[in-house]
């Protein structure tokens, strides 16, 4: 599945020893999962995009909870690591986002 080669980049990239590591292989193995049958079903974007924050609801909330641990074990603040961690989910549902968006145009 070509759509998701950017998501297994990123994947081959997070080491699975570490708690954030694993959270986000997790959470962007759930992401990628859900592009093809929402392509499939045609699903509007807006569809695409509440049905990931419940499907990935556990992996997004595991990997929030372990960057924000690394971050406090790293010194951040609580509101540091809240940011860095809501930042980082940000990112990858954006990606997913914007592929699902690129591969849904006709044509």
């Amino acid at each position: 599945m070509i759509v998701a080669a950017s998501f297994m980049m990123m994947l081959a990239a997070a080491p699975s020893a570490d708690p954030v590591g694993t959270g986000r292989r997790d959470f962007s193995k759930c992401l990628s999962a859900q592009m093809q049958p929402a392509l499939d079903k045609k699903m509007p974007l807006g569809d695409f995009v509440s049905m990931l924050k419940q499907t990935c609801a556990t992996q997004q909330s595991a990997f929030r909870a372990a960057i924000i641990a690394q971050d406090k074990a790293d010194g951040m603040s609580d509101a540091e690591a809240s940011a860095d961690a809501d930042d980082q989910i940000a990112e990858y549902v954006d990606k997913i986002t914007s592929e699902y968006e690129e591969n849904s145009q006709p044509g």
